[in-house]
């Protein structure tokens, strides 16, 4: 189960999440480990892609401090992701540390989904900034054309 407080990152992963941060003279499109966990999570959020972690990573990234999250504003993902998965207003309680580790334990299955997502898509890439951007903009261009497939209103007079 979830450490309380931090929020953890496989270690299969662990590589990529460093990959993608420009700190320590890298030069992936992310300033922080938590930056990457939260875009990871977000979308594997969107492909309904949760995924057990298995072994965590101890050293870089070691587990990231709840109260980081917290400061970037990234807490509200971590809360609206928990609450979706499900559907209990409880989930978002402060003053119980099961729901803390729930919420912790979704967003990091989210997280870890996303990453897996992300190790796929960024295969054989050296610019990840790059590919990032390619995919992104293909997410977005495929979902507008999905919208406007089934879009009846533009046969209204």
């Amino acid at each position: 189960m979830a450490e309380t407080g931090r929020i953890r990152v496989a270690k299969d992963k662990a590589d990529l999440v460093k990959s993608l941060t420009s700190s320590d003279g890298g030069t992936g499109p992310f300033q922080t480990f938590a930056d990457v966990i939260v875009f990871a999570a977000a979308l594997g959020a969107k492909h309904k892609k949760r995924v057990v972690l298995g072994e965590v990573s101890k050293r870089e990234p070691s587990p990231i401090r709840l109260e980081y999250f917290a400061t970037m504003g990234h807490d509200v993902l971590i809360k609206l992701l928990g609450i979706n998965e499900t559907q209990d207003i409880k989930i978002l309680s402060l003053n119980e540390e099961e729901f803390e580790i729930k919420r912790n334990h979704i967003f990091e299955e989210y997280a870890n989904g996303g990453l897996e997502i992300l190790q796929n898509e960024l295969r054989g890439a050296v610019d990840y900034s790059e590919r990032i951007l390619l995919f992104l903009n293909y997410e977005r261009t495929n979902t507008e054309q999905e919208d406007e497939e089934f879009d009846l209103t533009k046969f209204l007079s």
